[in-house]
């Protein structure tokens, strides 16, 4: 079982930077591939960003390439999504999941935080 917990989301304007944590609980964190979704309103969950267990493996959707990097502290607990240059059309609700696939989307994650509200005005 993990918990997951989200936090460091916020409003900022166009072109500006945010980053995003997740905290785990329990411990086997660092045998699980975690991934970043995330929701606007009214469209459905997609894809941000994945990496695997060690953190050597690093997945990202086109949008977002080149703008957002992912990353992991295994000795923390922790996973993060650096978002960089961020645009209006970033405006979601973001999720952090954790799985055991290399399949990234909805149905292969396994444990799901709450969620945290990044707003991107223009």
């Amino acid at each position: 079982q993990v918990q997951l917990v989200e936090s460091g989301g916020g409003l900022v304007q166009a072109g500006g930077s945010l980053r995003l944590s997740c905290a785990a609980s329990g411990r086997s964190f660092g045998s699980y591939a975690m991934a970043w979704f995330r929701q606007a309103p009214g469209k459905e969950r997609d894809f941000v960003a994945a990496i695997n267990w060690s953190g050597a493996n690093t997945y990202y959707a086109d949008s977002v390439k080149g703008r957002f990097t992912i990353s992991r502290d295994n000795a923390k607990n922790t996973l993060y999504l650096q978002m960089d240059s961020l645009k209006p059309e970033d405006t979601a609700v973001y999720y952090c999941a954790a799985t055991y696939s290399s399949t990234w989307d909805v149905a292969h994650m396994v444990y799901w935080g709450k969620g945290t509200l990044v707003t991107v005005s223009s």
